[in-house]
């Protein structure tokens, strides 16, 4: 496997998941910057280094698959470069800055028979897969609304591409964390008929919008309200679905980035990876107390970000199907994009 990019992305997620899969091995890394060449040889021993993702499509009978973990703006131009070389890709998350282009990508994996797979790793957060076990087992009965935040408290803004106002770079949390909360609703809930929007930049020197609201109306008829922040100084629930039988709430991120941001990886240290305590794990019924809101602990379901590439092993194997396809990428892009400009003109969008 052919890794583009060793920052955030490539560094913390993605060669430390690809090293934990079975029948995947991290052969090039590449980046421009000599700092992070250096740290790609040093944590990954054997592994080679390329400065530009150009050095890569020579060898493409070397290689079974292509990791795009470089800046938003990157994604399609090197997406086509590699489908065009006869390489399947892996994508982060956003694959695009549109759907169109991301339906554009899709055709072209189709067209050259390739895997074109998104990394979208929240399908796989604790949280996200104990809900969707309670609404596979009717707990909460008819769900009528769903409440998603993903809120840091990040008074000063950091810089950098993610943060830019150039809308080149595809910057700003509706389309960072937007794509995670966007995409968990969508497979949740189904598709999306309706669209509104709410989006500020708050922060003295922002450029980007860093405090956004959006709120969607499924074709079933549940309503997820969303929230992506870096102003929130008291964070809420991280989820809160409320049914016709019982609601669920819970507090906290899932413990794997954490993890891989510490420099533990999945597989060592026992099979404790993905699982937090007690204390953490969310509540299920209904009930008023104004301590706990009621109901009982729900435990949680250890997080599982190394099924991902697991599936997409298989994916590439032929023994099983894309873990998250480029369709499924676009349709959470229509929300972005009709998200954008309702909170442009302050008005619901339809789709």
């Amino acid at each position: 496997m052919g890794l583009v990019g060793y920052g955030l992305a490539g560094s913390v997620f993605h060669a430390p998941l690809i090293a934990a899969t079975e029948g995947l091995v991290l052969d090039t890394v590449v980046t421009s910057r000599p700092e992070r060449q250096e740290q790609a040889r040093a944590e990954f021993p054997g592994v080679r280094v390329a400065a530009s993702a150009d050095e890569l499509w020579p060898r493409a009978d070397e290689l079974d698959l292509i990791v795009i973990a470089s800046p938003n703006r990157t994604h399609v131009p090197l997406a086509t470069a590699a489908l065009k070389a006869g390489l399947p890709v892996v994508v982060d998350k956003p694959v695009a800055g549109t759907a169109a282009e991301a339906r554009e990508l899709a055709a072209l994996a189709d067209e050259r028979g390739l895997l074109l797979s998104v990394f979208q790793n929240r399908r796989w957060d604790n949280d996200f897969l104990t809900l969707r076990a309670l609404l596979d087992a009717g707990e909460l009965g008819d769900v009528w609304r769903f409440e998603s935040r993903f809120e840091r408290w990040r008074p000063k803004p950091k810089g950098g591409w993610r943060e830019s106002g150039d809308p080149a770079e595809i910057g700003g949390l509706l389309y960072d964390l937007g794509s995670h909360v966007v995409d968990q609703a969508l497979v949740l809930f189904g598709p999306a008929v309706s669209v509104y929007a709410e989006s500020d930049v708050r922060r003295p020197g922002a450029e980007a919008d860093d405090d956004t609201f959006v709120a969607i109306t499924h074709a079933g008829g549940v309503r997820s309200h969303l929230y992506v922040s870096a102003t929130t100084a008291q964070l809420g629930p991280r989820f809160r679905a409320l049914g016709s039988r019982a609601g669920y709430v819970k507090y906290g991120l899932d413990p794997q980035e954490a993890a891989l941001r510490e420099g533990r990886r999945p597989g060592a240290g026992g099979d404790g990876w993905g699982r937090e305590p007690e204390e953490l794990w969310g509540r299920l019924g209904s009930g008023e107390s104004p301590v706990t809101g009621g109901g009982r602990p729900v435990p949680s379901e250890p997080g599982d970000y190394p099924a991902y590439y697991a599936a997409v092993a298989a994916a590439l194997r032929g023994t099983g199907g894309n873990p998250v396809t480029a369709l499924e990428a676009a349709a959470a892009l229509d929300v972005l994009e009709a998200a954008r400009r309702s909170a442009r003109d302050g008005v619901a969008v339809s789709l």
